[in-house]
């Protein structure tokens, strides 16, 4: 038996960033619907170096299992901050399908389900976009952006990152991250180990995607600034314990019916934005089922490439 292995190039070239979008689309309905199912990610911790995530799901006639590290002191090495393995299965029979490269499929789905948020819960028009944060993730939702007819500005910490992001995509560079974070929709993609957005600082009809606080101790927003806006998350179980939302809920500001998950509002069970005034925050933990949703459509591509195999 051999299996596909799908390196960081390949699983880019099998999945675009619009099959990403609408592959991660369906995800979230299938899992709010109950087709697609997994368990909240498990931590095996290293802190303060890192930690490593088991991340496992079911759905659409395959299982999977994605085994991440996040270990941000590590581009100072020289190293990457995610690296990792995803394995897919056939849910029927058991047989691995296929090995994937887990720091592409990370990427691929975090842009996808930022944009998605965006678009679904921002005000309509084609408001004005921004990222900050250009790292791997941050770079992908730039990708994820253009690739989708928007041109958004972009800003990171290291000027040299910024600038070369923007240009390999063809996005603005902002003068400030103020700017930046003035924008109609703001797609925040950093560590978490800074606060972004402070007290007071949302403005009305602002939409904000959080993709980088998806651990404990990990923030982007002031906890009271979460009380100022409509929530959306992506799993509330995952959210209330390892997202922005969890200092919300420690700190006794919200509870369960204080948020929506986007899979409803996707499904047209619940309502998103209510009006152009509304603040909107989408607090995203990284969901196993976006992983599933990235790993199909790459199988589906699998046929078609030279790709090596692993020979069991």
């Amino acid at each position: 038996m051999s299996v596909p292995v799908f390196s960081r190039d390949a699983v880019l070239e099998a999945v675009s960033p619009q099959d990403a979008y609408a592959a991660v689309r369906n995800a979230f309905i299938a899992h709010h619907r109950g087709e697609w199912v997994m368990q909240p990610k498990i931590y095996v911790t290293n802190y303060p170096a890192g930690d490593f995530r088991a991340m496992p799901a079911i759905g659409g006639g395959h299982a999977l299992l994605k085994w991440v590290t996040s270990f941000p002191g590590n581009p100072a090495l020289g190293l990457p901050t995610v690296t990792g393995l995803v394995v897919l299965s056939n849910s029927e029979t058991g047989q691995l399908e296929a090995v994937l490269d887990a720091a592409s499929v990370t990427a691929l789905r975090t842009a996808a389900a930022a944009v998605l948020a965006a678009d679904t819960l921002g005000v309509e028009n084609g408001p004005s976009v921004a990222v900050v944060g250009c790292g791997v993730n941050g770079a992908e939702t730039v990708r994820m952006l253009v690739a989708h007819g928007r041109t958004p500005v972009v800003w990171d910490a290291d000027e040299a990152r910024r600038r070369f992001v923007a240009d390999q995509f063809g996005a603005e560079v902002a003068g400030s991250l103020d700017e930046a974070l003035a924008r109609d929709a703001v797609v925040t993609v950093t560590p978490g180990r800074d606060v972004l957005f402070s007290e007071g600082s949302l403005r009305p009809g602002q939409h904000v995607s959080l993709m980088g606080a998806d651990g404990p101790g990990k923030a982007e927003i002031a906890t009271r600034e979460l009380g100022r806006a409509r929530l959306f998350c992506d799993d509330w179980e995952q959210a209330s314990h390892g997202g922005e939302l969890a200092a919300g809920v420690a700190a006794g500001l919200l509870a369960r019916d204080d948020v929506t998950e986007l899979g409803a509002v996707l499904a047209g069970a619940a309502e998103g934005r209510a009006d152009g005034e509304d603040v909107t925050l989408f607090d995203s933990t990284g969901l196993a089922i976006q992983d599933l949703a990235i790993a199909r459509a790459a199988l589906l591509r699998s046929v078609e490439m030279d790709l090596p195999r692993l020979e069991l």
